[in-house]
Parts: structure tokens; sequence; C-alpha cells
């Protein structure tokens, strides 16, 4: 008996395939995959048999497909007809990209429970059914870096997202912007100018119209290596910069005073190669005292700007990180809509600016409506301390001001260093993050040489010295802000000589690191992003616009944006800028919302399974938005708006946001009805917006 079944054996591992029978299995995967995605063809490189398993080894092109639970046993289906009848009972595997194409499904799309075993076609001898079980491998070790509170939290926002991205920390970038050619000595746009725009420009108007504020909505730390700041005014306020600007201290039980740690100071206009505004000055610094005023009087500081004219301005603050900071520094910001108060995670994100948000201010100085306060009150009492630096009022001009490098300049000439004279918003990352205080080695990894590979090399260094020793990167220098993921916004998927459309592309990287980020969560990871975003976005996009929006592919390839970062990082191409095919919807303002919608819920997905929550998609805005006056009064209505794209996306509250005459919208009243009565004064203008709220967050504001 033994040596009957050794026989069996033998003959069986003796068994291969034909270089046609190959060929046919890879003109079929061919036809499969490429209904979902573009690709060039899929190959059979390596046939591997042992025992009843029958392993195909394909191309990488293999692995662009969007694999799921439901998509893989029709596959193993198709290649059994192809196979010879002796082997028509094996089971199937595939291995594209060094893995089983089961275990290229997303983690948050694999059933918790072990998948039903697929019934394949009958085998010629018998009338049992024959099984492929397609469960994929259960890999259960993910990527978190948890905090003990977020870096900043808004005390007053009436939305508490529980099922949205609450404590979510996600660094992003808008692809390009204006940089300095080291050549030329001229400051130059890094892609061309092609139907009405410009990709340094364009992405700007899906991440900062709309994806930053969708990810913010629902609760996240959205960081960026740019100026998210349109506005072209800046007013700087600091203990170490005179100006007509106002820095005040008052003193309670607890004295302000100076440590050794250096801080911000704006000695001058311009910034050089190595210069860092964050080491020219000093920084201030309390004891905490208890949140109860009735047992200590508090400390605190007041900056009050020179408003140059009325507008709508960012607010950034700064500070410097000690062990013993804390957690919940206390900042107000007094803006023409009221008051708003922010708790900061000063252990964190010391050194640098942190964004609060965006307000309206008038022009001048008016501590009651223009200025911010940070008191040293704290849940921790007097064993924590709270530092406070500058405070940054708008986005403002570009300040880097640059040089050729020597071989390049004409020995007849002088040379001065040259800013780029366009508002900041426009340069690349490489000026902001030396604007921001970061170490040289990020910003300026070519020491001077190469403007072009700093900006897209600093992107990725930015990335790791924001969570430089947070949980998920322990040992690495940095600012400990426990960055969950890693987001870059491309437009430039490709280029066609017809008039197709290109479509959509993502691109992330695994091999650095045998694989692995630091705890052991698999770099696949990133893929698992990838592919949740591009399938969000091809399917609203075909749904509501273009039913034959092309999906590229998943490129596992070492661009340096995906190779370098230290957490899971995507790169999406979402379509060709150099197409008139793409451009005519990415022009579009309606499009540019269902695209950013479609990358807010990737990432949403994609973070609730990393976390094991539920979550909820905030909803979309309301719409038939009216008034009617009733003497005193005004009766304010709405309805909500289906989203047809996504169930769990139904508004359950609302927020009412109030503006009289020529002020600011107030931080808003929660409502339960789609009607509300609110009583008006005479001779007064008032504006009204309403937002739409859920688990998963807020809406955009109504018109």
């Amino acid at each position: 008996m033994t040596a009957v079944c050794v026989c069996a054996a033998a003959g069986i591992n003796a068994q291969t395939l034909s270089q046609a029978d190959k060929y046919r299995i890879g003109d079929l995967l061919t036809r499969i995959v490429e209904r979902e995605t573009t690709i060039s063809r899929i190959k059979v490189e390596r046939v591997s048999i042992s025992d009843t398993t029958l392993t195909l080894y394909t191309n990488i092109d293999m692995s662009y497909y969007p694999f799921r639970v439901e998509n893989i046993p029709p596959i193993y289906d198709s290649i059994r007809e192809c196979l010879p009848d002796e082997m028509s009972r094996f089971r199937i595997r595939i291995i594209t990209d060094r893995q089983d194409i089961e275990d290229l499904i997303p983690r948050p799309l694999r059933s918790k429970t072990p998948e039903r075993k697929m019934p394949q076609r009958k085998s010629p001898d018998a009338e049992q059914e024959i099984y492929q079980d397609v469960e994929p491998k259960t890999d259960e070790k993910r990527f978190v870096n948890r905090a003990s509170r977020p870096l900043v939290t808004r005390l007053s926002s009436l939305s508490q997202p529980e099922r949205g991205l609450a404590g979510r920390h996600i660094a992003m970038w808008q692809s390009h912007g204006l940089y300095f050619d080291n050549n030329s000595g001229e400051w130059q746009w890094q892609r061309a100018k092609l139907w009405q725009t410009i990709e340094d420009l364009y992405t700007q108007s899906y991440v900062l119209q709309y994806l930053v504020p969708m990810l913010e909505n629902a609760g996240a730390n959205v960081m960026l290596p740019r100026e998210r700041d349109w506005q072209t005014q800046e007013v700087i306020v600091d203990n170490d910069t005179p100006g007509t600007s106002t820095y005040d201290e008052y003193t309670g039980h607890r004295t302000w005073y100076t440590p050794v740690e250096r801080g911000f100071a704006l000695r001058q206009q311009t910034f050089t190669d190595g210069q860092n505004p964050f080491t020219d000055g000093s920084c201030r610094a309390s004891e905490c005292v208890s949140l109860d005023p009735e047992k200590e009087d508090e400390s605190r500081i007041v900056w009050t700007p020179d408003i140059p004219e009325k507008g709508r301005y960012a607010v950034y603050v700064s500070y410097q990180s000690h062990r013993n900071s804390a957690d919940d520094a206390r900042y107000t910001v007094r803006h023409l809509g009221g008051e708003t108060t922010f708790a900061v995670n000063q252990m964190i994100g010391g050194g640098t600016w942190i964004y609060l948000g965006h307000f309206d201010f008038a022009e001048g100085m008016d501590e009651a409506h223009g200025s911010v306060t940070l008191t040293n009150r704290s849940a921790h009492g007097r064993h924590r301390i709270v530092t406070a630096d500058a405070v940054r009022f708008g986005g403002g001009y570009g300040n880097i001001a640059r040089i050729p490098v020597p071989e390049k300049r004409n020995p007849e000439m002088e040379y001065e260093p040259t800013v780029s004279g366009y508002p900041r918003y426009v340069e690349g990352a490489r000026y902001w993050l030396q604007w921001a205080g970061f170490p040289e080695k990020v910003y300026n990894p070519k020491q001077g040489a190469d403007d072009y590979r700093d900006d897209y090399m600093s992107r990725a260094h930015w990335v790791n010295y924001l969570m430089g020793g947070s949980k998920a990167l322990p040992d690495s220098t940095g600012l400990r802000i426990p960055v969950d993921m890693a987001f870059a916004f491309h437009s430039d998927a490709g280029a066609k000589m017809d008039d197709e459309i290109v479509g959509t592309l993502g691109i992330f990287f695994t091999r650095e690191n045998n694989g692995k980020y630091h705890g052991g969560a698999s770099r696949y990871l990133s893929r698992d992003l990838a592919d949740l975003v591009m399938s969000n976005i091809c399917r609203d996009v075909r749904a509501a616009y273009e039913p034959e929006w092309s999906r590229r592919g998943l490129w596992n390839r070492s661009y340096y944006e995906a190779r370098v970062p230290s957490a899971p990082t995507m790169l999406l191409e979402l379509l060709s800028h150099q197409n008139f095919a793409d451009m005519r919807y990415g022009l579009d303002p309606r499009f540019r919302f269902t695209v950013s919608r479609a990358v807010y819920k990737g990432i949403l997905q994609y973070l609730a399974y990393q976390y094991d929550q539920e979550y909820v998609v905030q909803p979309l805005p309301v719409e038939a938005f009216a008034a009617a006056l009733t003497g005193d009064s005004v009766r304010l209505s709405w309805r909500p708006r289906i989203d047809t794209l996504e169930e769990s996306a139904r508004a359950e509250r609302y927020i009412i946001y109030t503006r009289r005459g020529d002020a600011g919208f107030d931080n808003g009243r929660m409502v339960d009805d789609t009607a509300c009565i609110i009583p008006i004064s005479r001779d007064t203008v008032y504006s009204f917006r309403v937002t739409a709220v859920n688990d998963g967050g807020e809406s955009f504001p109504s018109q």
C-alpha cells in the first residue's frame, strides 16, 4: 500500500502544464482582470505541483486586480476549465506580487468567520462536487498609534463623531508646488500648464477645499507639509517679536518663566539654508493650576494681532513639548463669531506651527473679537506645565530665499538669495517645512543642490519626523505625533495618444524593512488603504458621472513618497491632468466633492478596521433650506439629503449656525427636527446655515 501511494505521489509531481496550457490560463486571467483594471497581459511565469495543489505564479500585473472574497472562486472555476482532466481535482493557488491572491483582499473586507467552501465543477469521474477553500489567511497585526489625547481637540464643537475619525492623525499632502530651480536660478512650477490648471495648484482644489474639511468634520487631526491657508496676509504675535500687535501676560497663583529651550522669533524677513526661526527666540512656561476657578487663580497669555484687513485667517499656535507638559492646554480663539476653545496636547508637536482652525477677524486690533488666549488651567493641576510661544494668523507670502548652486553661477555676476514672490500656499513642501521649524535633514536632504528632489523627499521625511518618538516609531527623534497613515494626492495618472479616460491609479510599496512596519504590521496595509480608496472613487464616479471611468491598477513600486514613510501610505494619482477626457470631469466642483468624499470614505473604512470599531459616514449637506419671517422670529426649514451611495450616511441631528450683521458665524445650536423657529431683532441682518450631524461627523454647511 505504501509503495502504491509513493508511486501515485511521484506521478502527480511529475505532471506539469504545457506552455500552451500556461498561455491559455494567462489569456483567461488577462480577460478577467482587464474588466476591472488597466494591465498589459497576465503571464503564468512558473508552475509548481505539490501533492494535489497546483500553484500558478503570475507576473505582478495580476496583483492590480481588486480581489474580493466573492470574486476569487469564479477565477478558480474558470482556470479549472482550462486544466487537463488529470488536474481537474487539484486545489489551485495563484501567487502574484509574492502573495496568495486571497491575501490581497483588503483586511476590512475579509469575512470575520470562515468562508463557505465554494463549489467548483464536478469531477469527470464522479458525482461528488469539488470545493476550493478561499478563506484568506488572517493577519491580525494592525497598525495602531495611540496617544493619551489627540493633538488638538475642538472643545466648542457640538459634533462628537464617536464612530468617525476622532483620535486619528493623518499626514496628507497636495502633490507638488512652486520650487526654485537650482540650475537656472528661477522659481518655476514643477508640472506643466495644461487644461486651465497646473498640478501644483489643481490638487489643492480637492485637498484643501473638500478632503481635509471632510476628515476634520469626522474628528481627525490632519497635518500638511504645505501651507493650507490661502490668505495672503500674515500676522505673527510673539514675546520676542516687537510690532503693532500685542503680547500680554497675566499672572495668577503660578508665574510665567522662561525655560532653557529655544523658541520662535522673527529676527529677519527671509531665511536661507540652515536658518530656523524656531531656534532664534524663547518661549514661556507656567505650572498648571486646577480647572476649578475657586481653588486657584489662573495665569494666562493673550496674543492680539493687528489684522491688516478684514477676512478669514487660519490660526496656528506654537509651544515646546516636555514629558510633564499638559495634554489639555486650553486655547480660546476670540473672533467675529464668538469664542472657540481647544485643548492641545502639548506633550507632542512642540516646536512647530500647530493648526487650530480658520476664523473671521475684523481689521485692526480688538482683543474681544480678535485674539488667542492660553490659560494654565489643566485637569492635571500643578503636576503639569503649559508652554507658550508665537501665534500666527494667515498664510502670508513665501519667505525662504534661494540661490543657484555655485557651479551654475556666472563668475561675472553677483547673486543674492531670492524669494518666490508668491503666496506661501503655492510653494512646495520644502519651504514651508523650513519655515515651520523642521530640522534641515527633513527639508534639505540634497543639501541645497536640488530643490526639486528635496520637495518630494522632504514630504516623506516629514511623516517620519512627525511620528518620531510615538509608539509606532519609538526609536526615532521627532514630534511624537501618533500618525496613523499618510496620503499623497496627485493627478498624473499617465497619458494616452487617444482621448480615452486614463482614470485612477494607486501606488504603495511593501519591500522596505522586510515588508514590516515597526511592531510587525505588514506593509501590505498600504495596499489595503490604496485598494479601499480606489474602489470608493471608481464606484462613486461610475455611479454619478462616468460609467466607463477607468481603474488603472494597484502599483507596488518604489516611489520615494511610498517607500520612506514609516506608516501605511498611499499615493493617489486620481486622473490625468494631461488628458481632456479626464479633465472635463476634473474641472467640475461637484466631481471634486464626490471624489474627495470617496477618498474620505476609503480612509474611514481603513482606519475603522485598524482600531476595530464600527464606522458611520458623515451626512451629505441638507437641501431645500428656506427661511420664512413670522413676526419677530424666523422659521428655518430644510430637508436631509439621501446618500444613495452610502447607507450609513443618515442625518440624526442638525446644527444651526447664526451670524448677526457682518460678524462671523457662531458655534451653533443643536436641533433634532428639520425645522426651527428662532427669535430675531428688528433692523438687524441675520444669516443662517445648517449642517447635518450623525455619529460619523458633520456635513458641509448648507447654502
